[in-house]
């Protein structure tokens, strides 16, 4: 999450309250998002970057810093800092899905902070959320829809699947992702305060600083258990829930849709905000930190052996914390398509760059879109592939074409 955020008090738009029961049926608003044919590269009509966009704003939110959708469902799922998940249905409808404000730390950099959907929700009805716990801690907690009305959840069904210690208050990570491989990612930052003081990035055997992959399924005694081909799974002296290490704050990240590439977005200190690129995201990647702020040698103590190069770096003439988003793959949104769009919280400037030539080592033409969101606090996906902007001021934005 961005280093500083406003404490604005925003006024929750009224909850309209509905009483009808939920069909499981896939969301149909709006055409499909084809797939790659078999002869057809990823980057096939790689849009400009220019233009040609609009915003559709869906809402206005408490702090919204996340949304997600059940695989095959139509609602959309809006993450409130402060601790509630807000049930948003076609139509405009709304109810809160689950209401966590009593156990969450919230405000800076701490709060609810994300939720993602198991892949067989429809049959299990399981679904996890990330946030700060009242002692500042990190807690990844299984919780289930109600089997009595779907639209809301059960709050006697909570799980705690995992509980990181945070040292400090800030670089908390808190995002969780279903991967395409159905395994679960777990984003977690270096621990906070500033430099990595515990040097916990480079530390194999700490979970902080790191992207976690796991199968938050229980096994006998074990909460969750740790999938076979994790990059560290057999290594004694590694975590092994570790597959990817060296980060300071992976705020949000993504998969890209056609291939898998893991993108990850993370938050620099005081110079250098960067952009990950890892091709194989069970590979144990490590991306520098803290030995590295971006390209630049940080911490002379810490070494990064093999550590991967950042796809780009920018400075504070464009802002001061990344907000990581997604590789666009909705053919209406001609420009963007083919390619990386983030943003930067403090900036509000959309930002994309081409994705195959990031991935090919060239000029990734990095330019902006022309269109401004204050406090990008997240970008979203939905089941079709369409791309949604989240500031924390209030709005989500559906982006469309113009």
């Amino acid at each position: 999450m961005p280093r500083f955020l406003p404490f604005l008090a925003l006024l929750l738009a009224a909850l309209a309250l509905t009483a009808c029961g939920e069909k499981d049926e896939p969301d149909v608003v709006g055409p499909p998002v084809p797939p790659a044919g078999p002869d057809e590269p990823a980057n096939a009509g790689t849009g400009s970057g220019r233009g040609g966009i609009a915003l559709e704003e869906l809402g206005e939110f408490d702090r919204p810093v996340h949304m997600a959708q059940a695989p095959n469902q139509a609602p959309l799922y809006i993450v409130e800092q402060t601790g509630k998940i807000i049930r948003l249905e076609k139509g405009g409808r709304r109810n809160v899905f689950l209401n966590l404000s009593g156990k969450v730390t919230t405000g800076g950099e701490q709060g609810l902070l994300s939720v993602a959907f198991a892949p067989d929700y429809k049959r299990t009805r399981r679904f996890y959320v990330d946030y700060t716990d009242s002692k500042g801690d990190t807690r990844v907690v299984e919780y289930r829809r109600s089997s009595k009305d779907p639209q809301r959840a059960d709050p006697r069904s909570a799980r705690v699947v995992l509980r990181v210690p945070q040292p400090f208050a800030n670089h908390n990570g808190g995002l969780l992702l279903f991967g395409p491989d159905k395994r679960l990612y777990v984003g977690l930052g270096d621990g906070g305060s500033a430099g990595d003081p515990q040097r916990t990035a480079q530390d194999e055997g700490s979970l902080l600083g790191k992207i976690l992959r796991i199968d938050p399924r229980p096994k006998g005694k074990d909460a969750y258990r740790i999938p076979a081909d994790n990059p560290f799974a057999d290594d004694e002296d590694v975590r092994p829930e570790i597959t990817a290490l060296g980060l300071r704050n992976p705020w949000r990240f993504s998969f890209d849709r056609i291939g898998g590439a893991l993108w990850i977005g993370d938050v620099g200190q005081n110079a250098l905000e960067e952009i990950d690129l890892v091709a194989d995201p069970t590979s144990g990647a490590n991306l520098g930190w803290s030995a590295f702020e971006g390209t630049e040698p940080f911490n002379e103590d810490q070494k990064a052996p093999d550590a991967l190069d950042p796809i780009l770096t920018y400075g504070r003439d464009l802002g001061c914390s990344i907000t990581g988003g997604y590789v666009v793959r909705d053919r209406s949104l001609k420009t963007l398509y083919g390619r990386y769009l983030y943003a930067d919280f403090c900036q509000g400037q959309l930002r994309s760059l081409n994705a195959e030539a990031a991935a090919a080592g060239a000029s990734v033409d990095d330019r902006a879109l022309g269109i401004q969101v204050p406090s990008v606090s997240s970008f979203a996906e939905d089941n079709r592939g369409r791309i949604y902007a989240i500031s924390q001021d209030g709005p989500v934005y559906r982006l469309v074409a113009e």
